[in-house]
């Protein structure tokens, strides 16, 4: 008894194709970068984790910096965006009223909730970027991609902030930063510190925690003047 025609396969275009192995060359160098940053990686290590010769990555990169530098930026328009929407909301929520706590909250859960959820790939950038942002080339691409969001949020803190200095509020960042680049980094060192207790891959149980202990800190730094 027949069962009907088959189905046609439907033929991508050749644009579709390339689109493809380009986000699949993009895949296999952030986690290889995540891994061994990038002086740690060659064209060579990347073509091989994708299955193509080396020249095909030519086709669409001059050289491992300017791969490098497109792992960088094709996800950072997305982390970036949100927070600073996320930032929007909240100065649109209190008006002249904010509190450091709650600007955190919008800056750090959202990214937080965006790398948890968006799985392995998302959790690769995270750590990609924890690793890149102490080097020369990672901190120059951070200045590009992730200065508006952070000045914004530093813009906030000041109005919640009033009696405090510059000078204090941009350490106060400075720690968060570090914060969160070592939590982005899944080191595994905290599971091994706490015997198990805690998880390095746990950012749910980052984002209960890390904007209330920031925020404590923030306000700590005036008791320092005298």
């Amino acid at each position: 008894m027949s069962e009907g025609p088959t189905p046609k396969r439907v033929r991508r275009t050749k644009a579709e194709q390339r689109a493809e192995t380009l986000e699949q060359i993009l895949d296999a160098a952030e986690f290889l970068f995540s891994r061994n940053g990038l002086h740690g990686v060659t064209l060579r290590d990347v073509a091989l984790r994708v299955g193509v010769h080396t020249t095909l990555l030519h086709y669409y990169f001059d050289d491992k910096l300017s791969l490098f530098e497109a792992v960088f930026a094709r996800r950072a328009a997305v982390t970036s965006g949100r927070r600073v929407e996320a930032l929007d909301r909240y100065e649109a929520e209190v008006g002249d009223h904010p509190t450091v706590e709650g600007a955190l909250h919008a800056f750090l859960d959202t990214d937080l909730d965006l790398y948890f959820q968006g799985g392995e790939p998302w959790m690769n950038y995270a750590a990609f970027c924890a690793r890149v942002s102490n080097t020369p080339e990672g901190a120059a691409l951070m200045d590009v991609h992730f200065d508006p969001v952070v000045l914004k949020l530093v813009g906030i803190l000041k109005k919640a902030l009033p009696d405090y200095s510059e000078e204090d509020i941009f350490w106060g960042y400075h720690f968060v930063t570090g914060a969160l680049m070592n939590t982005f980094a899944r080191t595994g060192r905290i599971d091994r510190l706490s015997g198990g207790v805690c998880h390095s891959d746990d950012f749910m149980a980052v984002k209960a925690r890390i904007a209330r202990f920031m925020a404590a800190g923030f306000l700590s730094l005036k008791s320092e003047k005298g």
